[in-house]
Order: C-alpha cells, then sequence, then structure tokens
C-alpha cells in the first residue's frame, strides 16, 4: 500500500508529495481529512447517475439537485482556508494576514438562487406534462409523441440500409443550380 501511495504521489507532484503522503499516514488519512471532497465525489457521481439511468422525470430532476449540491460543497470546500479570517479589515488594523476569499460564498448563494428557480420551473413543467400525458416516464413519452407526429417515428435497420445501398449522394440542403 505504501508503494502505490508513494508511486501515485509521484505521478502527481513529485518527491515532495510523495514524502507528505508518506507523514501524513497515507492515502486514507487523505481521504479522512478531505472528507468534504469525497462528500463531493459521491454526491456528483449519484446526482449524474440519476439523470441519466431514470426514466422517470422528476427523479432526473432531484438528480439535478444532487449534481447541483455536490457542486456547491466543491466550491465552499474550495475555498475553505486553515486559520483565515473575515475579510473585513477595521481601519487602522493590521493589513497583513491571512484572509477568506468570499467570492466562492456569493457564487454559491447566487447559484443556489438559480438552482431552486431552475427546480421550480422542471416541476411546473412536470406537472404540465403529466395533465397532458397523464406519464412522467421518458420512454413512454416519447412512443406517445411519435404516435402523435411531434418527433419522427423511427427508421428501421433494414430501410436505412435500402437508403444507403441506393447510392444517391445526400447534399445535406439545398443543390446549387
Amino acid at each position: 500500500m505504501a508503494a502505490l501511495v508513494g508511486a501515485l504521489a509521484d505521478a502527481i507532484g513529485g518527491s515532495g508529495a510523495a514524502a507528505a503522503l508518506a507523514s501524513t499516514g497515507g492515502a486514507v488519512n487523505i481521504l479522512a481529512t478531505r472528507h468534504a471532497y469525497v462528500a463531493f465525489a459521491l454526491l456528483l457521481s449519484i446526482g449524474l447517475y440519476m439523470m441519466i439511468a431514470n426514466p422517470n422525470l422528476v427523479k432526473k430532476i432531484i438528480g439535478l439537485n444532487l449534481f447541483q449540491t455536490a457542486i456547491f460543497l466543491l466550491f465552499i470546500a474550495s475555498a475553505y482556508v486553515d486559520g483565515g479570517a473575515i475579510p473585513i479589515v477595521p481601519t487602522g488594523g493590521p493589513e497583513g494576514g491571512l484572509y477568506v476569499s468570499p467570492l466562492p460564498h456569493v457564487l454559491v448563494l447566487t447559484a443556489i438562487v438559480v438552482g431552486v428557480s431552475l427546480t421550480a420551473v422542471g416541476l411546473a413543467l412536470c406537472i404540465r406534462i403529466y395533465d397532458e400525458y397523464g406519464t412522467l416516464r421518458t420512454d413512454t413519452l416519447r412512443e406517445l409523441l411519435r404516435d402523435e407526429g411531434s418527433i419522427p417515428a423511427r427508421r428501421s435497420a433494414e430501410a436505412s440500409r435500402v437508403d444507403g445501398a441506393s447510392g444517391a449522394p445526400d447534399s445535406g440542403g439545398e443543390a446549387d443550380d
């Protein structure tokens, strides 16, 4: 395990990183001290999986919210400064020192407002879709829209082979005369 950690540290940042990993107790200790990044990775993975794999639109919105929360956590965790003070310097006070940047916190607050608005619009659309079609499953909605004629019907593999074998070049637009 120590050899693997040393090789990983050498690949990332050279011998200084290897010494830092070895002195702190390895990758397990780094993961224990950086638990916000582990939570970020888990939330991001779960949210992305929910958005891709679930056929239900409401569950996709929940996955989007988890994904957004992971991004918020990343911004806040990366803005952490050990021993940092608030960036308000009193008049006549010392100007030097370690301060925390307020920019990531402001960005996250703005993103939270945008995320809540996006969730509200998404849920409102889900209500309208359910009222119109009676389902929130994407595969069923696709079938209903194909039957309705809103989206083109799927072509079979045999029909596409026949069209491709005709030899007619596809101009992709209007022809020049």
